[in-house]
């Protein structure tokens, strides 16, 4: 977009000599000015653009200029929203013919009187300054092509609301007047790019009522379009333990609460706190959840549940204060161990043998585990990487190694090992900032030219089995860089992908790499792009393929079919703590997007997204899931956050189904506490799924339409093809059965 200069006149006061008194003029009549007859016999001019003749004003016109206190921005703004207001009071009139649900029609009414209200306030602003009421003929904001009224509804689409009545009509209406209200957001959002916009003090008030009211209503909207849903998983009542729960294809084993020393006995909701400091004015509003939410001071993620690992017959299931280790039963019912505290999140876990991986990343994070925290900003007592522990007594795990790396690491995965040579190579995901040099010398963070920097790369890590406290970051290729120029950031440098399309963040590390060893690829969700690598040589990992996908904001995993031929990648759009499963957002945001691999290169088949409409009170978006081995079928199962579990059939990959769910109500009815599940995860015929604020949950497979009892026993019959029987988040090994 061009930036535009806005050029604000100069005063030039010239020229001196004495004038008649009778031509004096004042401002004010109650203001004595100074050497009131020397002011008012000056030339006042104001000079023109370069090249251009200057022009003399009169005091008045010099006051006026000089007061101004808006751009053009301003006036495109409001011109292009009084249309946009227009038709939605054209779609408010709609209803009364249309519906009897006097809820609908109570809001159409207040949507016409506020809408009318608005446009009155627009109107009345343009017209005393001089300016045209109307779109004027450019009809642009400045630096755009054509004036960008988001969300306005199609000459299709109001045909069908014309067309619609009763629920037909009630939830389109609502779906446009959603993506409408959320439109002029977006036109805000456009004007506060440009520089002066709003300085007015009554436009400043304005946007920032039409801000908090179209957000508000907004959020009402979403409740009863939820409410008019027919999927059993919409508007379940809240509840820590005791919400509404909805099922289909499952059985709930199962649910096991948190074990004692991880929850805060306090606030085992984990709900924020007031600031101090806020303001009470803005108490007394009507404000959006998302508002009221973010307003609070929100504790740490301290005892936030996390990823899972399986060895055998161990459960381990991390944490942000640590990890909890459970025995299997036979039926599958978990049961605790021992729990390690040991806090600094993320604490995602993988298995080798005796050894367990822990991801670290948080600044509070000790080398000892210890409790207190760290406080300078440079420590040696920090520690932010892969913690190693020896958990062959799995009643007194005790770290042996620690590996400090620049960015933490917030994920990892196990490529192979242990070798001939006893080591595991691991690589290492950070996406946190890079540490000061004064705690880690070799640690650069984002210095123009400077190539050594920690951005753009990922670490490899060596881990001898026999002696884990020389464990260490062996290399750590740029696998970003631009083959052909050698820069680094040479993949996507962040933003949107044009109009109508997501924001997507910078490729400058990975979030998830899978590894699929025996086939020697990898599948790396890596912020801004999904990547194929060619791990043959496991220290120098090569980059086969790249795309990008204009509906996702955080490439964040990926999985393999078990036949490595296809991959689920998944955006965790709004980072995991936003409510992103209203009825109204995009089905191809914060979903997964399956590719083909053909001749090595990833080719896009379809997007699958949740498909039942939740509140603002639930964080949903796609998190982590895993392979069900049904013979002859690519069955997954995923995290949806709140959004619950579900279970996705992909065999056809341009046309994926759901096939089972389970779902909880909110944690909070008034506020979006970040919780649900984490991951969900197919182990020996069982899915458990860790959830966030609550517990650990085991679900078995029920016969359908969709899986025969056949298909479920094979699931459970399944092996793994080549070593030990083990499941780790970000390692794929080829099932038989």
């Amino acid at each position: 977009m061009r930036k535009f200069i806005f050029l604000i006149s100069t005063l030039v006061i010239v020229g001196c000599t004495d004038t008649d008194d009778n031509n004096d003029i004042s401002l004010n009549d109650e203001e004595v000015i100074p050497n009131e007859k020397n002011i008012t016999s000056h030339s006042i001019v104001q000079p023109g653009a370069p090249g251009e003749d200057s022009k003399t004003l009169d005091p008045v016109e010099a006051t006026n200029i000089a007061s101004t206190s808006y751009v053009q921005a301003d006036v495109d703004f409001l011109q292009g929203m009084i249309v946009h207001h227009q038709q939605a009071i054209l779609m408010s009139e709609l209803a009364e013919e249309r519906t009897n649900n006097q809820t609908i029609l109570d809001l159409a009414d207040r949507i016409d009187i506020s809408q009318e209200d608005e446009i009155d306030f627009m109107e009345n602003w343009l017209e005393s300054r001089g300016e045209n009421k109307n779109l004027s003929g450019h009809k642009h904001f400045p630096g755009q092509k054509h004036m960008k009224m988001a969300g306005m509804a199609s000459s299709e689409e109001l045909k069908e609301l014309r067309g619609s009545k009763s629920t037909s009509f009630d939830k389109l209406f609502l779906k446009l007047m959603i993506n409408h209200h959320d439109g002029a957001l977006e036109m805000v959002k456009t004007l506060k790019e440009f520089p002066g916009n709003s300085y007015d003090s009554s436009l400043d008030e304005f946007i920032s009522e039409l801000i908090n009211d179209q957000g508000v209503e907004i959020e009402r909207m979403n409740g009863i379009l939820v409410n008019l849903s027919e999927d059993p998983r919409s508007n379940l009542k809240p509840g820590l333990y005791d919400a509404g729960e909805s099922i289909q294809n499952l059985k709930l084993v199962t649910s096991l609460k948190k074990p004692i020393g991880f929850f805060d006995p306090d606030n085992p909701e984990g709900k924020g706190i007031k600031r101090i400091e806020n303001d009470s004015k803005k108490d007394e509003k009507v404000r959006t959840i998302e508002e009221m939410s973010s307003s609070l001071r929100w504790p740490i993620l301290s005892f936030a549940n996390t990823d899972m690992a399986f060895r055998d017959n161990i459960l381990v299931a991390g944490s942000y204060h640590g990890f909890n280790i459970y025995e299997i039963q036979t039926d599958g019912i978990p049961n605790l161990i021992s729990s390690v505290v040991c806090p600094g999140g993320q604490g995602d876990v993988s298995i080798v043998g005796d050894i367990l991986i822990m991801s670290v990343e948080q600044t509070r994070s000790r080398l000892d585990c210890g409790l207190e925290g760290v406080s300078k900003e440079a420590s040696p007592e920090r520690f932010r990487g892969l913690r190693i522990f020896d958990i062959s007594n799995l009643e007194r795990p005790k770290q042996v190694g620690a590996v400090q790396t620049c960015r933490g690491s917030h994920t990892h995965s196990v490529v192979s090992g242990p070798d001939e040579d006893g080591k595991i190579i691991v690589y290492n995901s950070g996406t946190a900032g890079v540490r000061d040099e004064e705690e880690m010398e070799e640690c650069i963070g984002n210095i123009a030219g400077d190539n050594r920097t920690a951005l753009f790369r990922i670490d490899v890590i060596e881990i001898p089995v026999s002696n884990p406290s020389e464990s260490k970051i062996v290399s750590s290729p740029a696998v970003f860089a631009d083959s052909e120029t050698g820069a680094l950031g040479g993949l996507w440098t962040g933003g949107d992908h044009g109009d109508e399309t997501q924001e997507t963040r910078r490729t400058d590390q990975c979030h998830d790499i899978t590894v699929y060893p025996t086939a020697n690829i990898a599948a790396g969700a890596c912020s801004g792009n999904g990547i194929l690598f060619d791990i043959t040589d496991p220290y120098n990992p090569q980059r086969i393929d790249v795309v990008t996908d204009t509906g996702f904001a955080y490439w964040h995993s990926a999985t393999f079919n078990n036949d490595g031929t296809k991959i689920i990648f998944t955006d965790e759009w709004g980072g995991g703590g936003r409510a992103r499963c209203r009825a109204w957002d995009p089905l191809d945001w914060g979903a997964n997007a399956i590719y083909d691999i053909v001749d090595k290169k990833l080719e896009f088949r379809s997007h699958f997204k949740m498909p039942a409409p939740q509140l603002e009170t639930e964080n949903c978006v796609a998190h982590n899931g895993s392979l069900i081995p049904i013979p002859g079928k690519d069955i997954f199962v995923q995290a949806w956050y709140q959004g619950g579990i579900s279970l996705m059939d992909f065999t056809d990959s341009s046309h994926p189904k759901e096939i089972a769910f389970f779902d909880r109500g909110p944690i909070d009815e008034e506020l979006l506490v970040m919780g649900g599940y984490w991951s969900a995860y197919y182990y020996d015929g069982f899915i458990y799924a860790t959830e966030i604020k609550r517990g650990l949950d085991v679900f078995e497979l029920l016969p359908s339409d969709y899986l025969s009892q056949q298909e479920i026993y094979d699931a459970s019959r399944a092996y793994p093809l080549s070593g030990e029987k083990v499941f780790n988040p970000q390692q794929q090994i080829p099932l038989g059965w």
